[in-house]
């Protein structure tokens, strides 16, 4: 696929997230810390707004699937078990002369060569190979004085119970790399308790902690980060079933939360984890990247996590169906990054419109998920009659919506600054507001204003948000 990238957009969109209060860098008054990010007031909201619209999908709106919140820190044989403790880890390489470390299988890519599922040894063959050529060279400097790939551990470790200034076998406890550790283990539990019939699911969003050798393109790869997963527990036999079924409810969930189809698509997975017989991504769009990245992974695992916890632990992980017979389930998941969802929404809602004699920034998200629903301004700040029949207002309409109350600046600014934070509706309360009981409403995608009465505002917000 040709690049497409626009090398000003992702600047762009860091820029307002940091000027508006979506995104800020973590510890920045310390000089801050590398590929960790704070969200602001309205980052926070977006996100939240993002993860409700799938937890009610994924569990609300189903009977077969329950919540669950497990801790980020777990016995440290739970991943020993699962692999990870011994194989999650990607392949580093380092320049000599600038100091910077990269990922082999990242730079091979980008001399077309896959190397994404591909052994230590396969890779260094590759780099060989490059370096023989002549073509090998640190993407940063230019040198080609580069170290073969070796093996660096994505697992953060930590310790609980008395500190101590070394980590040995003793206290080591890992913060989790993925929020499923926790669902495995919950999964007998939830059973016993809940009396759940196969096929069920047990869905969660948590933080998840990975030592990227290079964490980049801002919120999208970080070394602390939100999942949105769901393991779904079933029968061999109902796999090929419910893995459609679970392709197609993923997919239209997108769609309904406003992105295109021609903005997203399906990569399927050709090499395959030992335990997975069918994996594919959901990839996105992206203007800031200029090309397609995946945001959601969704696949059919076998029942090899629920037996490696099984051995590990020494607990009976089978499941007995009506007729008496043990086996231990399969697994289909969905595995979301919601940082990345988040990013994905701000991506496809950033706008530029020419008005007049200047550029409108305008973040035009799915309604629903805007941030702030609608602002409720005062015309003058320094008239006490407009500003008390605003707050009034303000305090109605926030029963039921995200509202804000801004009083900054003349109309034309405030309705520029909420463009940006991507308020679908704008409500002034003029001196008219005060003798005819109306208000000025303004859309932010058409700009339109129309005069609505205040005793009509419930009903007609009640429309404009149903649709």
């Amino acid at each position: 696929m040709a690049n497409k990238k626009d090398n000003t957009a992702l600047e762009k969109i860091v820029s307002l997230c940091k000027r508006r209060g979506f995104v800020y860098p973590s510890s920045e008054i310390y000089g801050g810390l590398a590929a960790i990010y704070d969200y602001g007031h309205y980052g926070t909201l977006l996100k939240n707004n993002i993860r409700d619209s799938w937890w009610k999908d994924m569990i609300q709106m189903r009977d077969d699937v329950v919540g669950l919140d497990s801790a980020i820190f777990m016995h440290p044989t739970t991943w020993v078990a699962s692999g990870h403790v011994g194989g999650f880890n990607d392949p580093q390489i380092d320049c000599k002369v600038c100091k910077n470390r990269f990922r082999a299988d990242h730079l091979l890519k980008s001399y077309d060569i896959e190397a994404d599922k591909a052994t230590l040894e396969e890779i260094n063959k590759h780099l060989s190979e490059l370096r023989a050529k002549k073509k090998l060279k640190c993407p940063n400097c230019g040198s080609t004085n580069l170290t073969d790939a070796k093996v660096f551990s994505l697992m953060v470790k930590s310790n609980i119970g008395s500190p101590t200034e070394e980590f040995t076998e003793e206290n080591v406890v890992y913060l989790r790399p993925e929020t499923c550790g926790g669902i495995y283990l919950e999964y007998k539990n939830t059973v016993d308790s809940l009396h759940k019939k196969l096929p069920f699911g047990i869905a969660q969003v948590g933080k998840a902690f990975r030592n990227e050798i290079v964490a980049r393109q801002f919120i999208f790869r970080t070394r602390e980060f939100e999942q949105m997963e769901m393991q779904y527990f079933l029968h061999p036999s109902m796999m090929k079933e419910k893995y459609e079924m679970w392709k197609e409810l993923r997919w239209n969930w997108y769609l309904a939360n406003g992105i295109p189809a021609d903005k997203i698509k399906w990569y399927k997975h050709e090499k395959l984890a030992h335990y997975a017989s069918e994996a594919y991504d959901i990839l996105y769009d992206f203007k800031i990247f200029g090309d397609f990245d995946e945001v959601e992974g969704i696949h059919a695992r076998g029942n090899w996590d629920l037996t490696q916890h099984a051995k590990f632990s020494g607990v009976d992980l089978n499941y007995t169906d009506d007729d008496g017979k043990k086996f231990v389930p399969h697994v289909m998941e969905t595995s979301a990054g919601l940082n990345r969802m988040l990013l994905m929404f701000l991506d496809f809602a950033y706008s530029e419109e020419a008005v007049k004699d200047e550029t409108r920034i305008v973040m035009k998200f799915p309604k629903h998920l805007a941030p702030i629903k609608i602002a409720i301004f005062p015309l003058l700040r320094n008239k006490p009659e407009l500003v008390k029949k605003a707050k009034e207002l303000y305090l109605k309409l926030a029963k039921n919506y995200m509202c804000e109350f801004d009083d900054n600046g003349n109309i034309g600014k405030r309705y520029r600054r909420q463009d940006e934070i991507g308020t679908p509706y704008c409500v002034t309360v003029d001196f008219d507001s005060l003798e005819k009981g109306d208000v000025t409403v303004r859309d932010r995608d058409t700009m339109e204003q129309v005069r609505v009465k205040i005793a009509d505002l419930e009903n007609f917000f009640q429309d404009k948000f149903s649709r």
